[in-house]
């Protein structure tokens, strides 16, 4: 705990009151990232968690219900929560929200910041440092600044950015408890998240939460994590590769001359790998049955261009991302299936946002992981696959200071089934959305007009 006057961030034992009873998704089943609804839940949440990492910031935020954000309720909020009114009893209880997921490029921060700002979410997290006159409003208000969870790499890269921007600081989270904690998150407490893919379809699968443990956890961003995870809290990361999403998009950019992840998988669905990859027919001729290879089993990913004076340039780009895209993908299903037959467990759990709901990927993955267990074990993905991370972290905020003290009621305005997805918006735009109020305006004049 810091002292009195001191610039640490306060930290408790304690973590949010998270009430995920009727959890549930909403929008259709084939929604990327839908929003998660939490019917129940109480006003004492943050708003905003971050998980910053080489390629892709992931933002994870809570808004209220409609109609549940006015001044006057937002007032009378304030009031209480300072004991204003009837003591330090809560007279204007708020139920529910939703959760909403949005991916940014690292490499264009600045639109992260942006949409952060328009939509106030930097008012979501609060700290108080202590103050000689604690009775004197005016001066607790100089003593605040804002908080807010991140995790990743860039939690520490872009701390300074972040603070001179937004006037808030990044409070760090470890990656791995907040990878397995957003994990235990959805496969506990949302239906429908989980799910199988092969051959093309998709089919969910219903959680026992009794029976979730123990399991693998593969994350796929950049590199590859492999997490045995025993429980709330309780992980190992017993393994892991450094051919991972980074290694499809860096080189496929060599390759191809794309300019962005999605360009490249789009290529992906156009390509035919016979013309990049060596495969068992072209040795043999035809199938290897005593070892139950079938003549299109790929032998040697890229072999064939072994046996071709071709250049790079003959080859067509959506050839090379297919042969490509299988390439790491089967490497990474078979190596997760190892360490799952290694440890005995029974689940495989991918994630990451090298996956993005694409069904050759997922295909690839599927068919690695059935083909070297000889059918005994199955891939299966999350929904929010890329949103771990971010989601561990939101679950990480503690009480710190005026945090439980100042609720910014934010109010997200589109109907259901149409969330944030790549930064986008789909659906009607937002109230007020062009606002813009300024730090003094949002926060102190709020605790100003309460006398």
């Amino acid at each position: 705990m810091a002292t009195k006057g001191s610039n640490s961030i306060h930290r408790s034992s304690s973590r949010p009151l998270l009430d995920l009873s009727k959890a549930e998704i909403q929008g259709n089943v084939e929604e990327k990232y839908p929003t998660i609804l939490l019917p129940n839940q109480s006003d004492d949440l943050s708003h905003l968690a971050l998980d910053i990492g080489g390629s892709l910031i992931k933002l994870v935020y809570f808004s209220r219900h409609e109609g549940q954000s006015t001044n006057d309720k937002r007032m009378k909020i304030l009031k209480d929560k300072l004991g204003i009114l009837n003591g330090n009893r809560r007279s204007y209880p708020i139920l529910g929200g939703r959760l909403h997921f949005v991916k940014f490029e690292t490499n264009k921060i600045n639109e992260c910041l942006e949409f952060i700002y328009s939509k106030k979410l930097h008012c979501g997290g609060w700290e108080s440092h202590h103050s000689d006159s604690t009775n004197d409003q005016n001066a607790v208000i100089k003593c605040i600044h804002f908080v807010t969870k991140a995790t990743g790499g860039g939690a520490y890269k872009f701390a300074d950015l972040f603070k001179e921007r937004l006037g808030i600081s990044l409070d760090k989270e470890d990656e791995m408890d907040c990878l397995v904690a957003g994990a235990n998150f959805l496969l506990k407490a949302i239906r429908h998240e989980a799910y199988t893919h092969m051959e093309g379809q998709k089919e969910f699968i219903q959680i026992d939460p009794n029976d979730l443990f123990p399991y693998l956890l593969v994350n796929i961003g950049s590199g590859v994590s492999m997490i045995k995870v025993d429980g709330d809290g309780k992980f190992e990361r017993v393994s892991g590769t450094n051919v991972g999403g980074g290694t499809y998009w860096g080189l496929g950019r060599l390759l191809t001359n794309c300019s962005s992840f999605d360009e490249l998988l789009e290529l992906s669905q156009k390509g035919d790998n016979r013309t990049t990859d060596m495969l068992v027919g072209d040795i043999y001729g035809t199938d290897y049955p005593k070892i139950g290879l079938s003549a299109s089993t790929i032998a040697s990913s890229f072999g064939k261009a072994t046996l071709e004076n071709k250049e790079l340039e003959e080859y067509r780009p959506e050839d090379i991302s297919l042969s490509l895209l299988r390439m790491i993908s089967y490497n990474i299903g078979q190596i997760s299936y190892l360490n799952a037959l290694r440890f005995g467990l029974k689940r495989i759990f991918f994630g990451g946002f090298f996956i993005r709901g694409h069904a050759y990927t997922m295909d690839a993955i599927s068919f690695a992981v059935h083909f070297w267990s000889k059918g005994t074990a199955q891939a299966m993905f999350l929904r929010h696959e890329g949103f771990l991370g971010a989601l561990g972290a939101f679950m990480s905020y503690e009480k710190h200071g005026l945090d439980d003290l100042m609720v910014h009621q934010f109010v997200e305005r589109f109907p259901m089934g149409a969330p944030y997805t790549g930064g986008k918006i789909h659906g009607p735009p937002l109230r007020n959305l062009n606002e813009k109020a300024s730090l003094e305006n949002m926060c102190a004049t709020e605790l100003l007009e309460i006398n």
